[in-house]
């Protein structure tokens, strides 16, 4: 970071120098210590399932657009309370909880082991923890140091890919784990100068309300991701479409208000070289439409080779976006008061 960053912004927690360590964190995640007699055989496999929230959700959206399409079998993201009917024997279930003690993922894990499904817990302990402990399934700790889910996300992503591997549902998955490690410590060293392509991003952007477009499913995570890092670390809104499916509809929404839409929205492009051709031809036409309603069009490109590199690539990007845009705004990135209250309301209730 600049030498103006470093003197006077807020952060106490930690969480500019923890996304700076992201390539770091991708790297040691691909070392687990897992008993292989432990898993199962992958023809006994018909169906991947990962259970999770939030910040730790985010690791079976990486797993479903990574490794989905090269598998054998489908991978189903389930975020909240009830699981599928069909989760059953034959599923293999990732249940991801930092602190192990979300509350959603504690019972859909639950109502997973009742189904008869082999779990899989990963978190740094917690009810979770135990739970896995009294099923005598899998637990892979997560590392600590790691204070909010959000700074953790290739902690948490990589390790279910390892297992894949290992189970034989996704062989190559480490090399394409390195590879990524190599994008991001490139992206990570041009992020991290002065005046970096994040921080003029983050003031072209400013006060106004960033709408993230990007097209197939990784463009979807990747423009989920952006959305809620802004929310989390900026507390500032944002949200987020997908092409082709924002074609059938949201641009008709562009027809109207263009009077205030210019004055409070700027959209992001998202890109990456895993796009449908015709998404190409799409984000042209609507770029078309959006000069004239928004303040501001942008895109960000991802570099590097493969689908795992080019998703980390844009996440790290969009990290240090939404940290600058909290540094800008005088707001401590970290803290999520609003979470914790709800959290303690539900408790309570």
């Amino acid at each position: 970071m600049s030498d103006r960053l470093d003197t006077d912004r807020l952060d106490t927690v930690g969480m500019w120098d923890l996304t700076a360590g992201l390539p770091e964190q991708v790297e040691a995640a691909l070392d687990l210590d897992i008993d292989l007699d432990r898993l199962p055989a992958h023809d006994g496999i018909e169906n991947v399932v990962v259970l999770g929230m939030g910040g730790s959700g985010i690791a079976g959206d990486v797993l479903r657009e990574v490794a989905g399409p090269f598998m054998p079998v489908p991978v189903v993201v389930h975020k909240g309370y009830s699981i599928p009917n069909f989760i059953g024997e034959s599923s293999l279930v990732f249940a991801v909880s930092f602190s192990g003690n979300t509350e959603e993922t504690l019972e859909a894990a639950t109502s997973a082991m009742m189904q008869g499904s082999k779990v899989i817990a990963l978190s740094h302990g917690g009810e979770l923890r135990d739970l896995a402990e009294g099923w005598e399934a899998l637990h892979i700790q997560l590392p600590g140091g790691i204070p909010m889910p959000r700074a953790g996300i290739g902690a948490a992503s990589v390790p279910p890919l390892v297992v894949l591997e290992r189970v034989g549902l996704f062989p190559g998955a480490s090399s394409w784990v390195h590879a990524a490690v190599e994008q991001l410590k490139k992206r990570r060293d041009q992020l991290v100068a002065g005046n970096s392509p994040a921080e003029h991003l983050a003031r072209e952007v400013g006060r106004s309300i960033p709408l993230m477009y990007s097209g197939g499913g990784i463009g979807s995570t990747v423009a989920m991701r952006w959305k809620c890092q802004v929310n989390e670390n900026a507390k500032a809104p944002a949200f987020f479409n997908t092409y082709p499916e924002l074609c059938h509809n949201e641009i008709c929404g562009w027809g109207q208000h263009g009077d205030v839409t210019r004055q409070v929205l700027q959209v992001i492009n998202l890109r990456h070289e895993f796009e449908h051709p015709q998404v190409g031809r799409r984000v042209q036409y609507v770029d078309e439409i959006l000069h004239e309603v928004v303040g501001g069009v942008h895109e960000v490109f991802a570099g590097g080779e493969g689908p795992m590199a080019q998703l980390l690539d844009l996440v790290l990007f969009g990290d240090f976006f939404s940290l600058h845009l909290a540094y800008e705004a005088g707001v401590d990135p970290g803290p999520i008061p609003v979470l914790d209250d709800l959290k303690h309301r539900l408790a309570d209730a």
